[in-house]
């Protein structure tokens, strides 16, 4: 945890180094690539020793699957290797070296390129296999039209500001910072007329780095302090199970996964900024022309903590995460796309029991919001009173549900975890299913504009906002002086 800290605070002075000395306008496309590698290999050398190689014999061998497969079938043989080669690392360290601990990691970095491997993959698949008019808008937008070198593939996968802990972004968006192209914009007028903008000057990061550096201190300060007062394992003390109501046991079952929370908040929000400071991750101007630094934010607190279903949790937790989900295999799978989609969020993971267990509860707790969303909501969003007391009720129930959901994902293993669900009876695994006999499922077309997740009335000034940064297909331009990419980019924002 030291060297991790250490070497993140080392990748923000280094970000803020190659945001002013190595900026495109002075340095070629080559030498930032090559800069942005090997900064990327020491700090993991750094971090995990020799466990590093494995970083690049993945990419390595990723990349020779590419070039001998082609384009036809790369990205099945790429998924299939880049998984099974993670799975099989994590195996090894959990089961032979060293089970329940985090010493020597190194499966971490190992699942964002997993991420990035498999992602580039089906973009390369999607732009140069696929028609055009095969393709859905977010695949046509994230489509790689050329098959990029290798030392662009090393650096898209291992660059100093992600390789640590991500965030997952697009090749397109990566390939565009390098090159210098992610400051020109494009802007709609009020009359609905398209101008496009080139930015003479970078938009200052300083202040969106500022802001994150100081959620990651509160973050850290808050896990420091008061999460280790309130262990998760406390759930299933006998003592505490045996005197505890079940109101007092809800509550802090509840505050207990609330405060598990925090380390993820600033290792992720830490990342953000690094690749902030280095001039990666912006996305244009909002309506009153601040600048917004959030294209690979990985997680959104205000909307986690006041979520008002399941759905909404899930799509602003782990953002880059969930939409790696969405683009490899919810909008490919041809038979339950859910299910799916959370065994392999299941796999990705890692391999402790817990995980599993985890993500097959998540399938049941997410087909039962569903369903009661779609069967009961509309009765209460008329009145604002109503639709108030209504986020209320769900808001309680979806923490609730959340955290009943997540206590396997933290205890990992078989037992603790049974013991945990077996001392609440199962209630909401049966609840679940028994509103999923109650309640019709109806089905829902993949790629619908119809949205789950709802703001509650309490956070509304934030509505707007969460509208755009909940879209799942933004993505910067990769060549801003063509005009299909420039309506690709607008359309996807307006959604």
């Amino acid at each position: 945890q030291v060297n991790f800290v250490v070497c993140q605070l080392f990748a923000l002075l280094a970000a803020i180094w190659f945001r002013t000395y190595l900026h495109s306008s002075k340095t070629s496309p080559f030498i930032r690539h090559v800069v942005a590698t090997l900064l990327g290999l020491y700090l993991a050398l750094f971090c995990f020793g020799w466990y590093a190689l494995h970083f690049v014999i993945q990419s390595g061998i990723s990349y020779y699957i590419m070039i001998i497969i082609g384009v036809e079938n790369m990205h099945k043989y790429c998924f299939v290797f880049a998984l099974g080669y993670l799975t099989v690392c994590q195996i090894t360290r959990v089961y032979i070296f060293d089970y329940g601990q985090y010493s020597a990691d190194f499966s971490g970095p190992m699942m964002i390129i997993t991420q990035k491997i498999t992602s580039l993959a089906f973009e390369i698949h999607d732009g140069m296999f696929r028609k055009n008019e095969d393709l859905t808008p977010s695949q046509r937008c994230l489509a790689v039209r050329r098959m990029p070198s290798l030392l662009e593939y090393l650096s898209y996968n291992c660059n100093f500001m992600g390789i640590l802990a991500g965030p997952l972004c697009s090749y397109k968006d990566y390939i565009t910072f390098i090159e210098g192209r992610s400051y020109q914009l494009q802007q709609s007028e009020a009359n609905g007329k398209e101008d496009t903008k080139y930015e003479q000057t970078d938009p200052s990061p300083n202040i969106a780095v500022a802001q994150k550096l100081l959620i990651c201190g509160l973050s850290l300060l808050f896990h420091m302090t008061i999460t280790k007062t309130l262990p998760v394992e406390y759930n299933i003390d006998d003592n505490f199970r045996a005197t505890a109501s079940w109101p007092v046991r809800f509550f802090y079952l509840y505050v207990s996964l609330m405060a598990a929370r925090p380390k993820y908040y600033f290792a992720w929000t830490l990342a953000d900024a690094i690749n902030n400071a280095a001039g990666f991750g912006f996305r244009g101007y909002d309506k009153n022309g601040a600048t917004r630094w959030d294209l690979i934010s990985n997680l959104r607190i205000q909307q986690i903590e006041f979520s008002t279903s399941f759905k909404m949790f899930l799509d602003n937790w782990n953002i880059q995460t969930a939409l790696w989900l969405k683009r490899v295999c919810y909008e490919r799978a041809t038979f339950s796309p859910t299910i799916q989609t959370f065994i392999l969020s299941a796999i990705w993971h890692g391999v402790y029991p817990g995980y599993y267990l985890t993500f097959l509860t998540g399938v049941l707790m997410t087909l039962a919001a569903r369903a009661i969303r779609n069967n009961i909501r509309h009765y209460f969003v008329e009145s604002p009173a109503v639709k108030l007391c209504y986020d209320i009720v769900t808001w309680m129930a979806t923490q609730a549900a959340i955290s009943y959901t997540v206590v396997p994902f933290v205890l990992l293993s078989v037992k603790p975890s049974f013991t945990f669900y077996s001392s609440c009876y199962f209630c909401l695994h049966i609840a679940s299913i028994l509103v999923l006999l109650v309640f019709p499922l109806k089905r829902t077309q993949k790629g619908s504009k119809k949205h789950e997740s709802v703001q509650p009335v309490w956070s509304r000034k934030l509505e707007e906002e969460s509208l755009l940064q909940k879209n799942s297909y933004s993505t910067t331009n990769n060549s801003f002086s063509q005009k299909q990419e420039i309506t690709c980019r607008y359309q996807a924002l307006k959604q």
